[in-house]
């Protein structure tokens, strides 16, 4: 089951677009966040309950992902595996693989986990206020289960 604090992070931070639109990385996007190959940046735009759809399933494979990644999150409680999920679901699980947060995560170094998602701010060579807030949010969902 999708952690509702998942659900919650990915509709506070993507926001809903029914229109196709270019992401700040350039990827063609819709709903809330969603991308893949089933996105065009000229295709006709979705309905709210579609994208409640695509949320939901790329939430779940965020989830399961994360917890694949860093199997101690099944045993950690929705709260910290919904964070790393919506880290990945943000920032792709390649980026957490190679990462010193998944180092922390899986020593289960939560207060080190939370300091390492205060560096993942930056887009373009620029602070992002978006993404200080959104990994704001997944750190305290880290230290305060």
């Amino acid at each position: 089951m999708i952690p509702d604090a998942l659900l919650a992070l990915i509709r506070k931070f993507e926001g809903l677009r029914l229109k196709p639109y270019l992401c700040p990385a350039g990827v063609p996007t819709i709903g809330y966040g969603h991308t893949g190959p089933d996105v065009r940046i000229n295709m006709p735009p979705i309905s709210e309950p579609t994208a409640e759809a695509m949320m939901q399933q790329d939430a779940a494979t965020f989830h399961r992902a994360a917890g694949k990644l860093s199997p101690r999150l099944w045993l950690e409680g929705d709260n910290k595996h919904a964070a790393i999920a919506d880290f990945c679901f943000n920032l792709g699980t390649t980026r957490y693989k190679s990462s010193t947060l998944k180092r922390r995560v899986d020593a289960g170094d939560w207060q080190g986990a939370a300091e390492e998602l205060q560096k993942w701010v930056w887009g373009g060579g620029k602070k992002l206020p978006g993404l200080v807030a959104r990994r704001k949010a997944e750190s305290t969902l880290i230290v305060n289960p």
